[in-house]
């Protein structure tokens, strides 16, 4: 006989898991088997089986029935097989019950064990299952301990993951029992269940905030056509619309800078550049190069690469801080950009004239008008 609590513990598992009592059954009764071939140091073919009914459990072996017996374990003479029952033949396979009082201790030490370890693989794989759908999205999870570089944050009870030091921005204060937003880059079974691979440093991260924040780009009307970043110091992005009385900027802006404000915040300062994505290549480099102005884009589509030309006063607010601005606006637009300042246009006009084909960007003026709206002064 087996504990009728048993079976009791298992009904309510299934009830408050979803886990069904027959995936708990088979475990044990897998364990079961070994559990008893390890201790009887039987090779027989083993079969045990629980019958949640009659709360009972029995043991069953099996033995082959031959003409000459070379395995006493795993075969029975035809002889004595038919000391059992006279219609069995060679071939035919003769099951006998074990008693065995013992056998009792080994079902109470290996229960508790199966039960729990498949307690965890289930609700790990139920996890898994739920997460999987997260991918490229956006959750909130608990710091649960810091390791040396490495911040470990529960998903949940089950699942863990790690930022590591390059998926941690250098603005980020991680506190042991606070939550914390992140993005989920790659979910996969590993040895141990689930790995979920997480950041706050990639573009998709700044990327899902502002799908949060600005209804225009959730419901579709303004679409992010590209994103770059530099974690903790710039972030560029591209936005359009094919809505003629919604301005994408200022979608992204909100009033008073209320919804990029909202963002900048959770990136704990960083800035970010909101600029409009147009077709005509030439003029999205220009604009790329925001809060710079620029004065002319000169383009070798040959190469793929572009030389700018801004006045000379506005030459390091071009190429930004140890390059970041010029080297962001590369990436946003996937164009080599070189900048130069207007003096060396003067200088070198004819040469320039020979080797590459100019184009003018839009005028100063109008260019103005589209990139620096007053409410971008708040992204600053």
């Amino acid at each position: 006989m087996i504990s009728k609590d048993f079976f009791l513990a298992l009904e309510e598992l299934e009830r408050t898991k979803g886990i069904k009592k027959s995936i708990f059954i088979e475990a044990l009764e897998t364990a079961l088997v070994i559990a008893y071939k390890k201790e009887f140091g039987s090779s027989k073919a083993v079969e045990v089986k629980l019958n949640p009914e009659r709360n009972t459990i029995k043991i069953l072996a099996y033995q082959t029935v031959v003409e000459e017996v070379e395995d006493k374990e795993a075969q029975i003479s035809l002889e004595d097989a038919r000391l059992i029952d006279k219609k069995y033949k060679v071939g035919d396979i003769v099951s006998e019950e074990i008693n065995s009082k013992d056998f009792c201790r080994i079902v109470a030490q290996t229960a508790k064990q199966v039960i729990m370890q498949k307690l965890r693989e289930v609700e790990s794989e139920q996890a898994f299952a739920e997460l999987s759908q997260k991918e490229d999205e956006l959750i909130t999870c608990m710091v649960r301990s810091i390791d040396g570089d490495n911040v470990h944050v529960e998903i949940n009870k089950n699942i863990e993951a790690i930022l590591m030091p390059q998926d941690q921005a250098p603005n980020d204060k991680y506190v042991i029992g606070k939550a914390v937003k992140v993005y989920v880059k790659k979910i996969k079974i590993g040895p141990r269940g689930p790995q979920v691979f997480v950041s706050r440093t990639a573009p998709g991260f700044v990327k899902r905030l502002f799908e949060i924040e600005v209804p225009e780009i959730a419901n579709g009307l303004v679409t992010i056509k590209s994103i770059v970043r530099e974690a903790g110091y710039r972030t560029k992005m591209a936005v359009y619309t094919e809505e003629s009385n919604i301005d994408p900027v200022g979608a992204c802006v909100g009033n008073r800078g209320m919804r990029v404000n909202a963002i900048v915040a959770e990136l704990g300062g960083e800035k970010i550049d909101i600029i409009p994505w147009c077709s005509d290549t030439l003029e999205f480099i220009a604009r790329a190069l925001s809060p710079a102005k620029v004065l002319m884009v000169q383009a070798n589509d040959d190469e793929h690469t572009a030389r700018v030309v801004v006045m000379d006063d506005m030459l390091s607010l071009a190429i930004g801080k140890d390059g970041q601005n010029a080297r962001l606006a590369a990436k946003l637009t996937g164009w080599k950009i070189d900048v130069k300042p207007y003096s060396s246009l003067v200088q070198n006009g004819e040469e320039v004239e020979e080797t590459v084909e100019e184009i003018p960007a839009k005028s100063e003026e109008t260019f103005a008008e589209d990139i620096f709206a007053e409410d971008l002064d708040d992204i600053e």
